[in-house]
């Protein structure tokens, strides 16, 4: 459950994030409500994963997935532009994902 509570905690991190460009600034309540209880519900599920997670571990992972997963939603959704760097950059946080997910002993 330790992995699931952190891709829930990931999913979670990315809600809040894309919720709070949509929310313009607090000025659009749906938006606003869904970036508090966003940001709520994300630590809480990271919470129980580090009950069994590195805490290395796991924040890194946490905080990469909200890395890319705003970057592709900012492309999709928001029409944002990233630079051939930027795309080697984000790969690079996926491999980096992966292979603390691979190399974790848990």
């Amino acid at each position: 459950m330790k992995w699931v509570y952190l891709a829930m905690a990931g999913i979670l991190e990315i809600t809040w994030a894309v919720a709070m460009k949509k929310s313009d600034g607090f000025t659009v309540i749906v938006p606003s409500i869904i970036t508090g209880v966003g940001y709520i519900a994300s630590a809480v599920f990271l919470s129980l994963a580090l009950k069994q997670l590195p805490l290395g571990t796991a924040y890194a992972i946490w905080t990469g997935m909200g890395i890319v997963g705003t970057a592709v939603l900012g492309v999709l959704v928001f029409h944002e532009k990233l630079s051939t760097p930027q795309v080697i950059c984000v790969i690079l946080i996926v491999i980096g994902i992966i292979g603390l997910k691979l190399l974790s002993k848990e």
